[in-house]
């Protein structure tokens, strides 16, 4: 689905990813992961063609992303923000908008069609029942709900979401992390998706990338990744890694400086 090859970009003078190369395949839950300022959000906006490389290439579906015309590209991928705007409208109108990219020409407002696949998007995110509430009046979650919903309107094949669960309560991070895992298993999605949370990473991505300094550290599988002496290299503090007893995915725990001292007192006095 995506190829990119030697990609570096940034803004203006400052170069933020450097010869990155990553492969995303067709149906794949892939994450992104990694310290802040490390490059994650760089990558997806490289991605999204928010701003363009410096080098290198980005290949979507075998084609060169910036040869693509931009409605075209609208009508294959879809970007959900990590910060939903309260804008004065209803969720429907907010959803109507990702059917933007299909209107035919001189066309001005939404046909019968459009209404009947923004509806079924929001069934899908189970945000039918908020259709007629204003969107300035919902709670975080539910308006990320809409903003996924909205994607969806446009009918893509990839997905690219930048941090979806930051701000939200774990209910509403598992609610949003299920929806997308039975998008990509149901709708056959790729879902390209930057995240802070290791352990969220770990339960629903079928691969990761750890990026560090804008380059990738690491990529494979999250029991290839979310090794205790790969995260300590890169993320430059203590950590435990232990299996989920449910999936038996890794698990991180962090470890505090109190409980360090502690340890470290007790080897010392060899207790």
């Amino acid at each position: 689905m995506l190829l990119v090859k030697g990609l570096s970009c940034g803004y203006g003078r400052k170069t933020v990813i450097s010869a990155m190369n990553v492969e995303v395949a067709e149906g794949e839950f892939f994450g992104v992961i990694g310290p802040n300022g490390s490059g994650k959000t760089t990558l997806l906006r490289a991605l999204s063609r928010a701003i363009k490389p410096i080098r290198g290439s980005i290949l979507l579906k075998g084609k060169e992303l910036w040869d693509i015309p931009l409605a075209d590209v609208a009508r294959q991928a879809a970007v959900v923000s990590q910060l939903v705007p309260r804008v004065p409208m209803t969720v429907e109108e907010f959803v109507l908008l990702g059917r933007i990219p299909h209107f035919e020409r001189m066309q001005f407002v939404e046909s019968a069609r459009d209404i009947e696949i923004a509806h079924k998007s929001m069934a899908l995110t189970d945000s039918l029942r908020l259709k007629d509430r204003p969107m300035d009046q919902l709670s975080g979650g539910e308006r990320q709900l809409a903003q996924i919903a909205r994607a969806l309107a446009q009918e893509p094949k990839l997905l690219l979401l930048d941090e979806p669960t930051a701000h939200l309560d774990i209910r509403h991070q598992v609610v949003i992390m299920d929806l997308l895992k039975r998008l990509v298993r149901e709708l056959k999605l790729t879902v390209v998706m930057v995240l802070h949370d290791l352990n969220l990473a770990s339960e629903y991505c079928d691969r990761v990338a750890l990026i560090s300094d804008g380059q990738v550290f690491k990529a494979g599988t999250p029991a290839e990744v979310l090794d205790y002496q790969v995260i300590e290299a890169v993320y430059q503090t203590v950590v435990v890694v232990h299996k989920n007893p449910v999936s038996g995915k890794p698990y991180v725990l962090i470890v505090s400086e109190d409980e360090l001292k502690k340890n470290r007192d007790a080897y010392t006095r060899g207790t």
